[in-house]
């Protein structure tokens, strides 16, 4: 099974969308992580339906498909970091980007819509309470218009690993559109499973993948070959898994050198997948 992969487009925070989304399909990825921004398809800006179809068209003419990921950091607050999130006291701002978002997702024909918990901020005393309940709202939200919802577990949030989304999952009834988005680093930093076992463990609900290097306790993504992941079983993995979603590069600190960056990671990731298939021939 071949691999299809994408590139984040917070890796090209300094690109204009539609140049960030031409480098990408010229450099031969399948599709694209669409982060929402000010400066990528502002969910908040005028005439959003306008903007929207001419990203489709985009998309359609280059041949890229789509996930939605809403990590920007200063959308809602240009002073605090993510905030509000569905953990403040007024999680109202956080809901409606999440709507629009998963709008978005649907005019655009995503794969999914990536969010994630976010960090409990002081003196809350019921995060995960508010995480139910928010999530909830956009289950039910997402599940009307048919858009597939893929929860991210992130170092640091109230869910930061597989065990807390396990939780989540069942807490909120485990509702049929409500996946996993498994970051491969983040496994390699935090998950007490070797990598590829981590693919495995969550393969019935995963529905997005980012990829990145990482190592052991410390979370700073890394360009390929920087870090101490082992790529090849990785990408058997999810290929044994049957996944046949995208999987993303996930480099958000690197737009200084997008092109150059994007375009070694995909040969690197090229290359692991032909390694993991050539190993697996081998011991067959």
């Amino acid at each position: 099974m071949t691999i299809r992969f994408g590139y984040g487009t917070n890796g090209f925070a300094n690109h204009r969308l539609t140049d960030a989304l031409a480098v990408i399909a010229d450099l031969g990825y399948d599709g694209v992580a669409l982060t929402l921004d000010h400066d990528h398809l502002d969910p908040f800006a005028p005439d959003l339906a306008r903007r929207t179809d001419a990203v489709a068209s985009t998309l359609d003419r280059l041949g890229l498909s789509v996930v939605i990921e809403t990590g920007a950091r200063y959308l809602l607050d240009p002073w605090h970091k993510h905030a509000p999130t569905l953990l403040h006291d007024d999680p109202a701002k956080r809901l409606e980007f999440l709507r629009r978002a998963v709008r978005i997702g649907a005019d655009l024909g995503a794969e999914a819509v990536s969010f994630w918990s976010g960090v409990t901020p002081a003196g809350v005393a019921d995060p995960w309470d508010r995480l139910v309940r928010g999530c909830a709202e956009i289950v039910e939200f997402a599940a009307a218009v048919r858009v597939t919802l893929g929860f991210e577990p992130e170092p640091g949030m109230l869910v930061d690993d597989i065990a807390a989304w396990r939780r989540l999952h069942a807490d909120l009834g485990a509702p049929p559109g409500f996946g996993i988005t498994l970051d491969i680093g983040h496994c390699r930093c935090l998950e007490p499973l070797p990598v590829p076992e981590c693919v495995l463990a969550v393969a019935d609900h995963l529905v997005n993948v980012q990829i990145d290097d990482m190592r052991r306790g410390v979370h700073e993504h890394l360009e390929f070959g920087t870090g101490e992941i082992d790529f090849p079983p990785v990408l058997r993995a999810l290929s044994d898994a049957g996944y046949t979603g995208l999987v993303a590069v996930e480099l958000p600190r690197h737009s200084h050198a997008a092109p150059t960056v994007a375009a070694q990671s995909v040969e690197f990731l090229r290359k692991a997948e032909r390694d993991g298939e050539a190993v697996y021939d081998n011991v067959e």
